[in-house]
């Protein structure tokens, strides 16, 4: 690579050529935290505490402290964060390489039957499918799941529990192993509140997701949104964490470069 194409990049960054769409959910009091079991620990929901706002407190600057979990909003999951991951090199948030946060993302559209079906699983047929339409997905790249599922702005549908337990959209056992072991995927994206289906207790091995994704090395993004935006497949994704020290995740600020169809 050359300079030139940094500066065609930039070039087209400027001139529309190239769009950016932000994949994120705004943060805030009102997000919908993971809730676990009552048993298991909790993750804290999002809180902004006013510092100053130019008053006596600081007349000329406005800022605040905020506390959230690591899993708070718009998140990536690092390989540390499952067991299957703790014993891996490079497996926290700071360690991280910075390339494989950009990379090419795969779209798979989800929503029709996610809109029938809250539990609905991807399996490994749906993708076939959707490569038959597309093409092969290629190695390293992100596979998304669009569900439409950030489309539900109450934090209780967001979360949608009952006594059952959550009811969000996720893959299945099968395909996540098949995403790994035949597409060599880097990570997988979901509009929900986790990468793993709200039931995916229930599967053998349990969230199998973070199981697989993780104890392979690769990634999870959840609660993304504006998935509808990009196209199926040639987009590329920007997705760098907070480098915290030992971090199993962070809330970020998800990026997708997409070419302007003429």
């Amino acid at each position: 690579m050359t300079s030139d194409t940094l500066d065609s990049l930039v070039a087209d960054l400027t001139s529309g050529a190239i769009r950016i769409v932000d994949l994120t959910q705004t943060l805030s009091p009102e997000t919908a935290p993971i809730v676990l079991p009552p048993e298991a620990g909790q993750c804290w929901p999002f809180r902004l505490e006013q510092i100053s706002r130019y008053d006596e407190r600081g007349p000329a600057w406005y800022w605040n402290n905020f506390s959230c979990g690591e899993h708070t909003g718009t998140h990536f999951d690092a390989p540390i964060h499952w067991v299957s991951g703790r014993d891996l090199p490079n497996n926290t948030t700071d360690t991280v390489p910075p390339q494989h946060l950009i990379g090419p993302a795969c779209v798979i559209d989800c929503s029709g039957r996610v809109a029938t079906n809250p539990d609905f699983l991807l399996t490994v047929d749906y993708v076939m499918d959707w490569e038959r339409e597309h093409g092969r997905i290629l190695p390293r790249s992100w596979l998304l799941m669009r569900s439409d599922w950030s489309k539900r702005s109450d934090p209780c549908a967001y979360q949608n529990i009952d006594e059952e337990g959550p009811h969000t959209p996720g893959p299945d056992v099968e395909v996540i192993r098949f995403l790994i072991e035949e597409r060599d995927i880097i990570g997988f994206g979901s509009e929900a509140i986790g990468t793993d289906a709200g039931q995916g207790a229930h599967l053998r091995p349990p969230y199998p997701c973070h199981y697989y994704m993780h104890g392979s090395g690769r990634y999870g993004l959840q609660c993304l949104t504006n998935l509808e935006l990009l196209p199926p497949r040639g987009s590329v994704i920007i997705c760098p964490p907070l480098k915290i020290r030992n971090g199993s995740g962070s809330p970020l600020r998800v990026l997708a470069l997409v070419p302007r169809l003429t």
